[in-house]
């Protein structure tokens, strides 16, 4: 037996022992996603529910992707009492855009967030800012990203889902729209690594250290953001979403994670080179997650995204070369089967994204040979501490 056969065979027995137990832990969470619920659909209006929301939209130097936010704010029912944009003091022209809206929509209102405080990141002090603002006869507080294309019944929405599974928090997944080719390959395989570690929503979730939230569309009762002394428990963090919604539901509270790509579009990032470094250094959600928790995520998407393409196209060519070793066939197929797990998973993400922006979006197709992309950018991330993020400069939070 060959130097080469002995050593292929010694990797395909290592990688067998090291796959094989996140494996079973992966189908576990993706079989859970066959009882996930619907996405929601839009609904009506109903006047039980006249002027119970105020919408937060933190915003900074947002003048190129604000207006069909604003656009698709101001075609929400009445159901919103107030539009608030909190400005963190953009010099791009984001404030005269809003002006400019507010003559068509006396729900808008303009606010300037005071000057950020030691130990703050700037989007969940906006979004505290638009709290503490905030009509005092408002129930709900919705914060909207700037990027977010949100859709008629979008609010209405939300709340329906809200009152029919008695939840205190709701936040919604978007429809995605992508443009270039980069960006329909590495966009996917970003997203699947949130998949793999966290499964399909619940109906409720029921453990706060492994809730996924969105905050480009999260809607929480006043009552328990007050008793949460606002976006305070997030402060500091750089994934404010996870971290609130975990906080609160440690506390208790109702949280739900609901399928939104028929009533939110966003288009995050522009081009392929942004969607790597914005949306990257965030995905690991460190700052929502103790230590081991995020560095066993990193492990466990290794084992099952990372490295399967690499081991599967490494022992298929040990078996066209080396007599037919046990190890080899039994990793062969072990990886075989994961990539047909990812492929499948391709067609199930499918509608959560815009296929009408079709340039590049055969690439989709391709993305899991950016998987192991995808895995390195969550690892690189995981042991680092942004250092920027919106234009803002951070040295120690």
């Amino acid at each position: 037996m060959s130097a080469l056969t002995v050593g292929l065979g010694a990797i395909a027995t290592v990688a067998i022992a090291l796959q094989a137990p996140w494996v079973a832990i992966l189908l576990a969470r993706l079989w859970a996603g066959l009882k996930r619920p619907q996405p929601l659909q839009s609904q009506p209006s109903c006047l039980a529910n006249l002027g119970t929301v105020t919408i937060v939209v933190p915003t900074l130097n947002e003048a190129q992707r604000l207006q069909p936010c604003l656009e698709g704010l101001m075609r929400q029912g009445y159901e919103v009492r107030e539009i608030l944009i909190v400005d963190s003091h953009s010099r791009d022209g984001t404030a005269d855009m809003v002006r400019a809206a507010q003559q068509r929509d006396p729900r808008l209102r303009l606010e300037f967030d005071p000057p950020l405080p030691k130990g703050w990141v700037g989007r969940p002090w906006a979004l505290h800012t638009g709290f503490c603002r905030a009509h005092p006869q408002s129930q709900w507080i919705l914060g909207i990203d700037a990027d977010t294309q949100p859709q008629p019944g979008l609010v209405a929405s939300v709340l329906h889902a809200a009152a029919a599974d008695g939840l205190d928090v709701v936040s919604l997944s978007p429809q995605f729209i992508l443009k270039t080719a980069g960006e329909w390959w590495l966009q996917p395989a970003l997203l699947m690594t949130l998949i793999y570690r966290f499964g399909a929503a619940r109906v409720v979730e029921s453990q706060p250290e492994r809730i996924l939230a969105n905050g480009q569309c999260l809607l929480i009762r006043r009552s328990l953001l007050e008793q949460l002394q606002g976006y305070s428990a997030a402060r500091s963090s750089f994934c404010d979403d996870v971290t609130l919604v975990r906080t609160a539901a440690a506390r208790g509270a109702r949280v739900g994670f609901r399928d939104g790509s028929r009533l939110l579009k966003v288009r995050m990032y522009e081009g392929m080179a942004e969607t790597w470094r914005e949306w990257g250094r965030s995905l690991d959600l460190k700052d929502a997650t103790p230590a081991a928790q995020v560095w066993g995520d990193v492990y466990f998407l290794w084992a099952v995204q990372g490295l399967p393409l690499p081991l599967f196209l490494l022992t298929l060519a040990g078996l066209t070369a080396a007599p037919p070793l046990l190890p080899l066939q039994l990793a062969m197929l072990l990886n075989g089967g994961l990539l047909l797990i990812r492929m499948a998973m391709m067609v199930a993400i499918a509608p959560v994204y815009d296929w009408h922006h079709r340039q590049g979006s055969a690439f989709f197709w391709l993305s899991p040979f950016a998987d192991f992309l995808a895995v390195w950018r969550i690892s690189l991330s995981s042991g680092q501490r942004p250092k920027q993020w919106r234009g803002r400069h951070y040295t120690a939070v």
